[in-house]
């Protein structure tokens, strides 16, 4: 009778424990997220929109690294995530939008970080206004291609852990180099259909992954995580292209009009 009360505690605790490991995450991201007071709340405050609408000069320059979700692949031309992005905030802003795209295909943030650490950027980071950042994708999914899914899910930690540091070299150069741009981080999706056997798995992995990006953009001011999980998920897989990854041309339109929305309603840090 002791070993069995001993077992079902053991067990209760192992339940909870895991709990806290799924859920932890999604609560620390509803924390970060309420740290950002939206602007009609506060009219001290200066949203993102307006901070660019009112700063000196005519043309704001926008640039854009990370991978294929940069870069575009799904849309068709003139439909891609940066192209939609500024002209939609051009319209807004009512300025020139000077906006280059360094999206590359199948790009792991290891990669990317060498080449941000390596100045492969520095001359288009020290002029830019906006940085946008999308990568992380192909970590996973180079893992998951090197190993099957459950030797995947037991090394997810190590390369969650790369991942940051990897995400936190990038915004500490980009900082140092420019301490007055505004830096957009893009969360992970899940492109997985809720009938997929998978799906589940990485419904409740994905909070884990973004909380970094939540903690890396907590640690700057001028900085914003576009919520890309609310246009793009399960429920919304219309905006996924043909390989079920990528987003289609309505994907990329659904990501701006967030980016949009977002700098619209999320007041802007001064840098410091």
């Amino acid at each position: 009778m002791k070993s069995i009360k001993y077992l079902f505690a053991l067990g209760l605790f192992l339940c909870i424990a895991a709990a806290g490991w799924l859920f932890y995450p999604q609560y620390q991201i509803h924390k970060l997220k309420s740290q950002t007071v939206e602007v009609n709340t506060d009219p001290n405050k200066v949203s993102f929109l307006n901070y660019f609408r009112h700063e000196k000069g005519r043309q704001i320059y926008h640039l854009a690294i990370g991978d294929s979700i940069i870069h575009g692949i799904g849309a068709e031309q003139h439909k891609d995530l940066v192209y939609q992005f500024s002209n939609k905030l051009a319209l807004q802003t009512q300025k020139r939008i000077l906006f280059q795209n360094e999206g590359i295909n199948g790009i792991t943030s290891s990669e990317l970080n060498s080449l941000v650490q390596s100045g492969r950027f520095d001359v288009e980071i020290k002029k830019s206004d906006i940085i946008t950042i999308n990568v992380g994708g192909n970590d996973i999914l180079h893992m998951v291609n090197n190993s099957n899914i459950y030797n995947a899910i037991q090394k997810f930690d190590q390369l969650e852990s790369n991942f940051s540091n990897n995400l936190s070299g990038m915004a500490a150069r980009i900082h140092q180099l420019n301490p007055k741009a505004t830096i957009v981080f893009l969360e992970l999706y899940n492109p997985l259909s809720p009938s997929d056997q998978y799906y589940s798995i990485a419904d409740k992995l994905l909070p884990k992954w973004n909380l970094n990006i939540y903690e890396v953009a907590n640690r700057y001011s001028s900085s914003i995580v576009v919520e890309t999980t609310k246009v793009i998920n399960g429920e919304k897989l219309k905006n996924l292209s043909s390989d079920g990854v990528h987003p289609n041309s309505d994907g990329y339109t659904a990501i701006s009009e967030q980016m949009i929305y977002q700098f619209k309603h999320q007041y802007r840090k001064e840098s410091v």
